[in-house]
């Protein structure tokens, strides 16, 4: 079964506020079976994430259907949500706020996806820390997800998605692809971009309009750009009765439309052949 996976950090609010009617506009025409994203204020006064899915035909959850607690900052800086074509049930939303990294609100969200005769899947949407010095913080993060899948893994690989604001030479990311250990554990994660993409894939990066105040501020160096967003899948070794192959994988929301840059991300999206083994 052919799977389509989109991940988007949606900026919050910031910008023009026409933006996520264009974010709406491209999903229609993209036509994901698994979306993540990031920073999406869902409140009664702003409601972004309906009008994002709006016609999409998904079922959706914001992470604040399913915690018992609004965490601080996000009023500013949003949550986590996750649609799907296919039926989901959420089983779990990890709370990210550690000592580290006391001002993340984003939890990240795991939900079984029952895919019919293909099987069913895990699918995680995660953003870990911002801060660039916070990769202590993003290692933590990093184990915490392998746990969460180990929790409720299926039969099929898990797809993790979503902006863990680290690049591909970071210990979180080195980690998650199976390049390093941390704490004493070792998993592996095949990088959809690293198999299927091409050239750097860089998704936070100046060239956007919208990401260049933020890396000034942030970063304070020019042409500045590195490769935050990611599709994950899980490895043979943890799925011996599912295969995942990736097909393709590309950026999304990497141009302006009339004028109008989507994001201060750019988004990824990739083609994946889900299946069981016979």
């Amino acid at each position: 079964m052919r799977v389509r996976v989109i991940t988007l950090n949606v900026w919050n609010v910031e910008g023009d506020g026409r933006r996520h009617e264009v974010i709406n506009r491209e999903l229609r025409r993209l036509k994901p079976d698994l979306l993540a994203l990031q920073e999406v204020i869902q409140t009664p006064e702003r409601k972004s994430l309906d009008t994002i899915v709006e016609g999409l035909g998904m079922q959706v959850t914001h992470q604040q259907e399913v915690q018992a607690f609004r965490p601080p900052f996000s009023d500013r800086y949003g949550g986590t949500a996750i649609a799907t074509r296919l039926p989901h049930r959420v089983v779990e939303a990890l709370d990210p706020r550690i000592p580290q990294a006391p001002d993340v609100p984003w939890a990240s969200l795991a939900a079984i996806v029952d895919l019919g005769e293909a099987g069913r899947l895990l699918f995680i949407a995660t953003t870990a820390a911002l801060r660039p010095a916070a990769e202590a913080a993003r290692e933590r993060h990093a184990l915490a997800l392998s746990e969460l899948d180990a929790r409720h893994r299926q039969a099929l690989p898990t797809v993790i998605a979503g902006d863990l604001n680290a690049g591909p030479d970071a210990a979180s990311i080195r980690f998650l692809t199976g390049r390093q250990s941390l704490a004493g554990q070792s998993v592996c994660y095949h990088d959809a971009w690293e198999r299927a993409g091409s050239g750097a894939g860089e998704t936070w990066t100046d060239e956007n309009p919208n990401a260049r105040a933020g890396a000034g501020r942030i970063i304070g160096q020019k042409n500045y750009g590195k490769r935050f967003d990611y599709v994950l899948v899980g490895s043979w070794d943890a799925h011996p009765k599912g295969r995942a192959e990736i097909l393709s994988a590309e950026r999304v929301f990497e141009r302006p439309v009339e004028g109008l840059w989507p994001s201060d991300h750019y988004g990824v999206m990739a083609d994946i052949d889900v299946g069981l083994n016979a």
